[in-house]
């Protein structure tokens, strides 16, 4: 007999739903709600890609409902690992990338943590502290051990640089290193590409494995090749890597969950056994992944004029969070706040790393109806022109 109230326990609430539950509750019409993973325009509204809806007419009807290979669509892995690495990479030239449609970035870490776990025995992942509270739970499940590194440093709101390089130091050989492509989430500090030169150079000394997650190229910076430098830095230097990509910032296709688990390996031989075994963890967990997105990403990367009005749309995007960081640290100043805003503007992507304490995070909601999970973090695609004003003022006080 199932008897759910002495065997299973109600599961703990996801932080960032739970943000989101507290703000949908608030009956101020003036509420804010800076928790949300996705991006809003200048009126928090969603927004859905004039290139997506383009690709929606050419594919309408005209593709069957048919299962897809384990694999995926072919040609959006492909695409997928050129926009990755660069159209003329070694590696793709080689055929030494092994590459599978997946289930956004949280299916494609899951993918590579269940891989890593019967490919990789008794390797452990280190992990950057903070990181995408997610990421612990991918690992977890998948029954791999878990390490961390330095990488923040509240002290600067910014790069633990030296923390970050004693700790890989340290790390036995054969670990798995998880790096944030661009934008991490949640601080929004990235390594300079001369510090990524110097920690892959650490790395391949080491023989440590590099893991990107790069769920933001194109968002952070607007331009999809500078958002995937550390990557191809780490191909340079003649790194074997993962990578795991996600189309739900970039292209706003969020609930497509539209995603490609790719592997640079040593050769053509080793990039198809590695390809093949992949498949078989994702035959147990899923099957096959869903057609839809995959042509929509497809016909995007595949359609030169759309590929490019991608390019503009993506680029308006991170430009609008970008002002809108510039606008808060400007009337934090004007506000007559006291306190050091730089971080704001030197942070990159979705999210900023406030640096308040989680009581001030509470008290924002308590008193003002400003509503962001309690390590501070903010999302700045809840920031808007008509909004800023109202909650640079609310910091100021809070943090007085």
């Amino acid at each position: 007999m199932w008897k759910t109230e002495t065997s299973t326990k109600q599961a703990p609430k996801d932080p960032i739903l739970g943000v989101t539950e507290a703000y949908l509750a608030d009956e101020n019409p003036e509420k804010i709600n800076l928790g949300v993973g996705a991006y809003r325009d200048d009126l928090s509204k969603p927004v859905v890609l004039k290139v997506v809806r383009a690709a929606e007419e050419k594919i309408s009807g005209k593709q069957f409902m048919e299962y897809l290979p384990i694999g995926g669509y072919k040609p959006f892995n492909e695409k997928s690992v050129k926009l990755a690495y660069g159209e003329e990479a070694q590696c793709i030239q080689d055929g030494r990338v092994a590459a599978v449609q997946s289930l956004s970035g949280t299916g494609s870490c899951r993918l590579f943590a269940e891989f890593m776990k019967r490919y990789m025995p008794g390797a452990a992942v280190y992990i950057p502290k903070p990181t995408w509270a997610n990421h612990h739970n991918i690992f977890r499940d998948a029954q791999v051990e878990q390490k961390s590194f330095r990488y923040y440093k509240p002290e600067t709101k910014g790069l633990d640089f030296e923390g970050l390089m004693e700790d890989l130091q340290g790390a036995a050989e054969g670990s798995v290193v998880l790096l944030h492509a661009c934008a991490h989430n949640p601080t929004g500090v990235d390594p300079t590409p001369e510090q990524w030169q110097e920690l892959s150079k650490l790395m391949l000394k080491k023989h440590l494995y590099p893991f990107f997650d790069m769920a933001y190229q194109g968002f952070a910076s607007g331009d999809c090749d500078r958002d995937s430098q550390a990557i191809r830095i780490f191909l340079e230097d003649g790194h074997d890597l993962g990578c795991s990509q996600s189309y739900a910032k970039n292209m706003g296709l969020y609930g497509q969950r539209i995603g490609c688990l790719s592997m640079v390996c040593s050769n053509k031989a080793e990039g198809s056994a590695v390809e093949s075994q992949i498949k078989a963890v994702a035959r147990a967990m899923y099957s096959n992944p869903p057609v839809h997105g995959a042509l929509l990403v497809d016909n995007i990367l595949g359609t030169p004029d759309i590929k490019q009005a991608w390019f503009d749309e993506v680029k308006g995007m991170a430009e609008r969070i970008i002002d809108m960081r510039t606008l808060l640290q400007d009337n934090l100043v004007r506000s007559g706040s006291s306190l050091e805003w730089k971080h704001v503007t030197e942070q990159i992507g979705m999210f900023c790393f406030s640096g308040i304490s989680p009581e001030q995070v509470d008290s924002l909601a308590k008193d003002h109806s400003i509503y962001m999970t309690r390590n501070g973090r903010i999302s700045m695609a809840g920031v808007t022109t008509k909004n800023v004003d109202r909650l640079a003022a609310a910091l100021h006080k809070v943090t007085s």
